[in-house]
């Protein structure tokens, strides 16, 4: 990892047609939208959002150690003037030009990531199975949308071999500038799913939306594509039809990167697989067979990256669930303890699915339960109820024995419930709360899903709070 400056200020003022004010540091050492966690010698970026105007936390920016921030023109006035500042006409705007300019200084392989389900995994997969074969930069979090991809790029040191970047969109043309943006050499999409239907109406337009990724790839690039889907014609279509390599994954017996064979256990998998012709067996650290598909595609795009494909299969024992996306813990009850499975951070029937598959596969001893705490998922318009209804198949399939429901849509589900497969329902997530905490018991395994906006993170908070809780790290690569 580089000890270099990310940019100097020279470089900064070139790159956005910035004016100077103030006493200003030659470089900075990274970049921030964030005030309260601005390292020293950071940028702060003063972006203006739907609900809060970053002018606003300039002073605690600078006060807590920014080297400088970037701030609009016509916002300039409301500074002292020996305030170090970059004034340019929009900060959005400059962000992304200085995001262009460190594509254009930048060797590294760019690879982009979107689809329905598994983005922020995939990516962190990617971080991790490019590391080893050289500096690798990766978006943090779920930094998806038009504020997130030109920050992540941003970011990119110019030493960096690899950079991963996660492109995410609710509605038609948001990822196209995206990918215009990063200008990717190789695109993955996961899969497809009924996700934001609300917005665009059909699976088919989800799958063109999706597409719009392709647009942006560097000249013969790559597309990395699941052939396992209904959508993968029409998506390999998008593809070629901008010149780029298709090349697929999955257990399609034609699939570039195709599963052979894989063992799904409880906490880990171990697969085996043909990647562009190479055989490799690895083991994944987190669990669940969404994450063995993807894993396909993380390899693809690894070596198709130039990177040590061996090294990358090695890599991925230490693949971890990202926070509310599969995390697991165990809480500390009088006579054991729990399993407490953190998928909160969002929900559509595909991923609800997969979790449910998850829990699933738990292992429990009598009289322990597997117990699913479930939100409802939304954006998926005049189909919602039937999708909430139709979960009740995958629960009954997986062997849960508890299922606790909130909110409207999910009040579908918990009318389809047999009686004993019912915990509780409640309107909100907060009301559900008590139920939750007053029914778990040692050797239970429980997980808890929602679409954020259902607000299920406070239960898994709550139940850490309650009962002290312990992490539970990837297995060994042994």
């Amino acid at each position: 990892m580089s000890t270099d400056p990310l940019w100097t200020v020279d470089a900064m003022v070139q790159a956005m047609d910035a004016t100077r004010t103030g006493s200003l540091p030659d470089a900075i050492t990274g970049i921030s939208i964030d005030s309260r966690s601005i390292g020293r010698s950071d940028a702060f970026f003063a972006i203006k959002g739907d609900n809060r105007d970053g002018h606003d936390f300039v002073p605690a920016a600078l006060a807590n150690g920014a080297g400088l921030a970037v701030v609009a023109s016509d916002k300039r006035d409301g500074f002292p003037k020996d305030a170090p500042l970059l004034a340019v006409p929009d900060v959005l705007e400059g962000l992304r030009s200085l995001a262009r300019a460190a594509r254009a200084r930048s060797p590294a392989k760019r690879i982009g990531v979107t689809g329905s389900v598994g983005k922020t995994g995939t990516k962190e997969a990617l971080r991790l199975a490019l590391a080893p074969s050289g500096e690798t930069h990766a978006s943090v979090a779920s930094y998806n949308n038009h504020w997130g991809v030109p920050l992540s790029l941003a970011r990119c040191p110019a030493s960096a071999r690899f950079a991963v970047f996660e492109m995410g969109m609710n509605h038609a043309g948001e990822i196209e500038p995206l990918t215009q943006l990063v200008s990717p050499h190789v695109a993955i999409i996961t899969t497809i799913a009924p996700v934001h239907l609300e917005n665009l109406g059909s699976i088919e337009a989800i799958a063109d939306a999706k597409a719009e990724i392709f647009r942006g790839l560097v000249p013969v690039g790559a597309a990395v594509i699941n052939r396992d889907i209904p959508q993968y014609a029409r998506l390999a279509r998008a593809a070629e039809a901008v010149g780029a390599r298709v090349v697929s994954f999955g257990e399609h017996a034609k699939a570039d990167a195709r599963l052979i064979k894989s063992s799904l256990q409880a906490d880990c998998s171990t697969v085996q697989a043909r990647i562009l012709g190479a055989d490799v067996t690895y083991k994944l650290g987190a669990p669940g067979r969404h994450v063995v598909s993807n894993s396909l595609a993380v390899l693809a795009a690894a070596s198709l990256a130039g990177a040590d494909l061996a090294l990358a299969a090695l890599a991925l024992a230490s693949l971890m669930p990202p926070t509310g996306r599969g995390a697991r813990s165990e809480l500390r009850l009088p006579g054991g303890n729990v399993l407490l499975i953190d998928e909160s951070y969002n929900a559509n029937p595909a991923s609800m699915q997969a979790a449910i598959a998850l829990l699933g596969q738990a292992e429990v001893a009598a009289p322990g339960r597997r117990i699913a705490v479930l939100g409802d998922m939304l954006e998926l318009g005049p189909t919602g109820a039937e999708l909430h209804r139709g979960l009740v198949e995958p629960v009954m399939a997986q062997g849960i024995d508890l299922v606790f429901c909130c909110g409207p849509l999910m009040h579908s589900l918990w009318e389809a419930l047999p009686s004993e497969r019912r915990g509780a329902y409640a309107e909100t997530s907060a009301a559900l709360e008590p139920q939750v905490l007053a029914a778990v018991r040692a050797g239970d395994a429980v997980m808890v899903k929602g679409s954020l906006g259902s607000r299920m993170g406070p239960i898994v908070q709550a139940l850490e709070k309650n009962y002290s809780r312990t992490a539970i790290a990837a297995p060994s690569r042994s």
